[in-house]
């Protein structure tokens, strides 16, 4: 009976262990092959070393791509947490409209990202698109949606914000609901207005639930591929071809594959340098949020 007792947290740490081996491999594996040249058109690869990574930092595709990868992650995730915020608020009146509302809001994330793309790419088509026909009363009906690189990207922002926004709202919601009462009644008794009790009761409070949604929302952004390459397919140009789509490009269309998997070991570094940075602030935010409640 002891041996099978001192056994048995080795037998329970075996799926785990398991789960961390079928993560880790094919990690460990891309990045071995990011040293080599491995190609289609050089299917016996050659060690390269670093010269994948030099060669991805000297590109101006790169930082292009960088730069839109940027553009739309915080874009899509400010949008998001304001309009989250601002419908968790509207909705925690716990009025019957409200109630139907939460049950519509959710809507959008039963929807795969790449056909909710899809279905607006078919709304913003400029000739026979919806958008268009309910502007044309306002003299705006010939928008080019997705033909320009500034459209292209706001347009993808926006398919973003319509999917993910719900997302944000519910988190928001939860969040709350599950604020003490105390605080805000203590607020009352001493006649506080709404705004004061929002800036100096509410938002610290919420902030840890509001950082959770904008560190899955920013890094999600950060590696969103479906939405953008459905909707404009990473153009006009390149205008909107973020660090997931060049890594497409590179290893399957272009069939180069080592280059290809370091733009992905890239992407990789930055979404865990910026997860680690937003959890450091999240645990902050959070001790700031047990002082508040706590007073």
């Amino acid at each position: 009976m002891g041996w099978r007792l001192a056994l048995r947290p080795y037998v329970l740490i075996v799926p785990a262990l398991l789960l961390t081996c079928g993560i880790l491999y094919p990690f460990g594996l891309g990045l071995y092959y990011t040293l080599f040249d491995f190609s289609a058109s050089k299917p016996q690869p050659d060690m390269v070393r670093f010269e994948n990574y030099e060669t991805v930092f000297t590109q101006e595709a790169f930082w292009n791509s960088a730069w839109v990868t940027v553009l739309y992650a915080v874009g899509a995730a400010a949008v998001e947490t304001v309009l989250g915020v601002t419908v968790a608020l509207l909705l925690h009146r716990s009025t019957i409209v409200g109630r139907v509302l939460e049950k519509i809001l959710i809507l959008p994330l039963m929807i795969a990202p790449v056909i909710a793309a899809i279905i607006w790419k078919l709304m913003l088509q400029p000739s026979v698109g919806v958008i268009n026909y309910l502007l044309r009363p306002f003299g705006l009906g010939g928008v080019q949606w997705t033909d320009t690189p500034t459209g292209a990207l706001l347009s993808s922002i926006a398919v973003d914000v319509w999917v993910y926004t719900p997302f944000v709202a519910i988190l928001a919601l939860a969040g709350l609901r599950s604020l003490p009462t105390s605080p805000f009644e203590a607020a009352a008794v001493d006649g506080a207005g709404w705004w004061y009790t929002f800036r100096r009761l509410t938002l610290p409070m919420l902030w840890p639930y509001v950082l959770v949604a904008v560190i899955f929302r920013f890094m999600d952004s950060l590696k969103v591929f479906d939405i953008i390459y459905a909707l404009t397919e990473g153009g006009p140009g390149d205008s909107t071809v973020v660090l997931q789509i060049r890594a497409y490009l590179e290893a399957i269309r272009f069939q180069r594959y080592s280059f290809g998997i370091s733009y992905t070991i890239v992407l990789w570094a930055v979404v865990y340098l910026a997860a680690m940075v937003l959890v450091k602030h999240l645990g902050k935010i959070q001790r700031k949020a047990a002082e508040v409640s706590a007073k």
